[in-house]
């Protein structure tokens, strides 16, 4: 899978990427100048030094002829031998004096600079060309000074890499936390919450997609609320004629010849479906409209109890209820208490309809929340995802509208609940296992 690409993360990224990139190349240009000022340091070093050599071993020389003194005590303290060599040589290349290289120089006798393979040399001469003073400075202790000195500047590099990544990280998700305070109520946003968006607390590149976000929410309300509407007022005006209806056909079956009368107990049954189409088509309508959205705690158990004595006064549920309450259970929620009656009354008329004649269904109650079990066939995993989608039923032949679950799941949402289904239920080899977690 993907990962999903951050805002952020691209951010950091490329600016620490910009950034690096421009002190790598301020570097590299560093370096570049400084061996270009080494050399010619090094250079002016050098050649100073072979040219003040040559003065002092002129000069030395002519006073040893002047008054018999030997020139070489006067030529013997060496420069800095570390790092330099020189050597006093005739007209011929022979060495007359040295330090630190015994062994003439691979370089003409020609004034000026020349190289070998390891050091860089500065030939002085005196006008006749009968002396020439050679200093050798090696190639490793330049290589040496530049690499310090370009260490020096990469160093602090390295340390402010890291800390641009955490500067820009900070000041990236500073500069972003409206888009992301944008993003989280635009999550909040659903059926129940068509609230538009505070454009006022927004920087002025956001108020664009909030304003798209307000026109489309409005747009979006109006159809919800028509929909609703239409679904209510279908529901509500067909409550009447349908009961009327169904009084004149059991009426009609009272009196009809016994021939006809299969005829009209399909028109009953017909009749008794589209009544509890109706029915649960209202209370999808009331759902939808957020009726379990409550500030006020209410004391849920009472209403349990009273759906429980309803359905056991039903013909579909005599003698069929098996309930048990853990001990200390209290169910104090800010759920209203008829949101809580159709989510019970759903989930009982469910389990008992899909379940074989006369079985017991169980409802546990503690204070997590609601259970119910039946004792239906297993139902696959497949089917079973899909029970919570509108006039979906699974494989079933029992009469029902397809719309009890979807009820029930759309309610538990607003009431901040969990809907869990299993089967087989837990613990036994089949069965049907709901679970409402408030």
């Amino acid at each position: 899978m993907s990962r999903v690409a951050s805002m952020t993360r691209r951010l950091t990224i490329a600016l620490t990427s910009v950034v690096a990139i421009f002190w790598f190349v301020a570097l590299g240009l560093g370096v570049y100048v400084m061996q270009d000022e080494f050399t010619e340091i090094f250079d002016s070093g050098v050649q100073e030094t072979a040219e003040r050599l040559l003065q002092i071993v002129v000069d030395d020389i002519a006073r040893d002829r002047a008054d018999g003194t030997p020139a070489v005590g006067l030529v013997a303290p060496a420069l800095n031998s570390q790092y330099l060599a020189y050597q006093v040589r005739d007209r011929s290349g022979r060495v007359l004096f040295e330090d630190g290289a015994p062994e003439p120089f691979a370089v003409p006798l020609e004034v000026g600079f020349s190289e070998t393979a390891t050091q860089r040399i500065y030939t002085a001469g005196t006008a006749d060309g009968s002396l020439f003073v050679q200093v050798a400075d090696a190639f490793e202790h330049r290589t040496e000074a530049l690499f310090e000195g370009g260490t020096a500047l990469l160093l602090p590099l390295l340390a402010l890499i890291p800390t641009s990544i955490i500067a820009i990280i900070l000041v990236a998700r500073r500069a972003l936390a409206p888009v992301e305070r944008l993003r989280e109520e635009i999550l909040t946003k659903d059926s129940g919450n068509m609230a538009p968006l505070d454009e006022a607390a927004l920087p002025k590149e956001l108020r664009a997609i909030a304003r798209s976000v307000n026109l489309l929410l409005t747009r979006l309300k109006a159809a919800l609320d028509a929909e609703r509407e239409f679904t209510s007022n279908s529901a509500h005006e067909l409550r009447t004629p349908i009961a009327g209806a169904l009084a004149q056909t059991q009426r009609l079956a009272s009196e009809v010849p016994p021939a006809f009368r299969q005829r009209t107990s399909q028109i009953e049954r017909a009749l008794l479906h589209l009544g509890r189409l109706a029915e649960k088509l209202l209370q999808m309508s009331r759902a939808e409209a957020g009726i379990a959205i409550s500030d006020e705690n209410t004391d849920l158990l009472p209403v349990l109890a009273l759906v429980l004595e309803d359905m056991e006064r039903s013909a579909l549920g005599a003698s069929r209820l098996k309930v048990h309450v853990a001990e200390g259970a209290e169910l104090v929620r800010p759920i209203p208490p008829d949101a809580f009656a159709i989510v019970l009354r759903n989930l009982l008329e469910n389990a008992l309809i899909h379940s074989p004649s006369g079985s017991p269904v169980r409802i546990d109650v503690d204070t997590q929340g609601v259970r119910v079990t039946n004792d239906s066939v297993v139902i696959d995993a497949d089917t079973l995802n899909g029970l919570t989608k509108r006039f979906n039923r699974g494989p079933t032949e029992a009469s029902g509208s397809g719309l009890g679950l979807a009820i029930v799941q759309r309610l538990v949402e607003q009431m901040h609940g969990r809907l869990l289904i299993a089967s087989p239920a837990p613990g036994m080899d089949r069965g049907f296992h709901v679970e409402v977690r408030l």
